[in-house]
């Protein structure tokens, strides 16, 4: 009889203990919450542009193909007032999609872009203070020395401290250059290209990326480490020739004008860090910087994809976070001000979105909003 007792005994022990090591009750894709908040009051649109000043984040440019319409306009949004229409660009500035935007001071700044037929290189400049536009140096000029000839579209940008950076696109052909606009003298410098080939990377496991990928429609975001307060900038996913995804992932330094390779966003190590890496690997995607993690999410992986994943600077690993809970999509458009994180517009097929949702990292998922 004791021996029955504990033949029964066993599998219930075993059963518990594989509750208790079911994961399904911290779920990573519940970890983070999407809520609706007001729709843009102007046109749903793709491949437009957005800058942050203060509390203020600014959205303009961009393409309505239902409508077959290219913009030039300029669109505030804050979290007290919504939406406002701001001053239009100039009509120099030909309406446009596929641009890039950085803001210095009390300045944004808005270059390249494509018409559909030509790529551009000019340079506008916003002033928040008085409403207003001023033409700026072409990209790529530099007092006339090796001046850039040819614009181009899908590019990259991002701003550190007094200056804004410019890198990747499509010019005809796959970039992967670095240019650093000089608000101050109005001239721009060519930097090193994304890579750095004299890099000694480890050999305990962790694969790190080596060869830069030329791209276009990558993400980029800003870090300054707590400890360091080193600024860089970041350079991940993207659309390289022969129509794939890339992998690498890079971070620069513009104090010593170099760059360091990161982790690969996919599953190329023989450690187990890297092994869920299935979809990070994406094109026209979005990313916001939150407190010390960075977030990228839409974008196209095969189809439109609205997977969320978190990148932990510290550590330099991705997890996985809750889906985009709306209609996924390309060519969104993201901010955040205030601590709190933006997406707005995007396309997928036929459908120009305008709607406008708010990531909450650290919000359990909530379907119902």
């Amino acid at each position: 009889m004791k021996r029955l007792k504990y033949f029964f005994f066993l599998p219930a022990s075993v059963i518990l203990l594989i509750l208790a090591c079911n994961k399904t009750s911290t779920n990573p894709e519940q970890s983070g919450n999407w809520v609706n908040r007001p729709d843009f009051d102007g046109y749903g649109r793709f491949q437009a542009v957005s800058f942050v000043i203060g509390d203020t984040a600014y959205v303009g440019t961009g393409y309505d193909g239902s409508t077959n319409t290219r913009y030039n306009d300029l669109w505030s949004f804050d979290t007290a007032r919504a939406w406002r229409v701001c001053a239009q660009m100039p009509a120099a500035a030909t309406p446009r999609n596929g641009a890039v935007a950085f803001s210095i001071g009390r300045n944004g700044y808005i270059t390249t872009g494509t018409d559909g037929n030509i790529k551009f290189q000019d340079t506008w400049a916003y002033n928040v203070d008085n409403n207003s536009w001023t033409k700026k140096a072409d990209l790529g000029f530099n007092a006339g020395i090796n001046p850039v000839k040819v614009g181009r579209y899908g590019a990259s940008a991002f701003a550190i401290g007094n200056y804004g950076y410019v890198t990747c696109g499509y010019d005809g052909n796959y970039l992967k250059d670095l240019w650093q606009y000089d608000a101050k003298n109005d001239v721009w410098l060519q930097k090193q290209s994304i890579g750095n080939t004299n890099a000694t990377y480890p050999t305990n496991g962790k694969v790190i990326s080596q060869a830069a990928n030329k791209r276009m429609n990558a993400v980029a975001f800003v870090y300054t480490n707590p400890t360091t307060s080193l600024t860089q900038g970041y350079v991940v996913t993207g659309l390289g020739s022969g129509g794939t995804n890339v992998n690498d992932f890079w971070s620069y330094n513009p104090i010593n004008d170099t760059w360091t390779g990161l982790s690969p966003i996919s599953n190329v190590s023989s450690q187990s860090y890297d092994d869920d890496y299935s979809d990070i690997v994406r094109n026209s995607a979005v990313a916001m910087v939150m407190g010390t993690e960075a977030y990228i999410t839409l974008g196209v992986n095969g189809g439109y994809s609205s997977k969320t994943w978190d990148y932990n600077f510290a550590n330099d690993t991705w997890s996985r976070k809750s889906s985009f809970e709306r209609s996924s999509r390309e060519g969104a458009v993201s901010f955040v001000i205030k601590g709190r994180g933006f997406i707005s517009m995007g396309r997928a097929s036929s459908t120009y979105f305008g709607d406008l949702e708010e990531w909450q990292p650290n919000v359990a998922l909530n379907t119902n909003d």
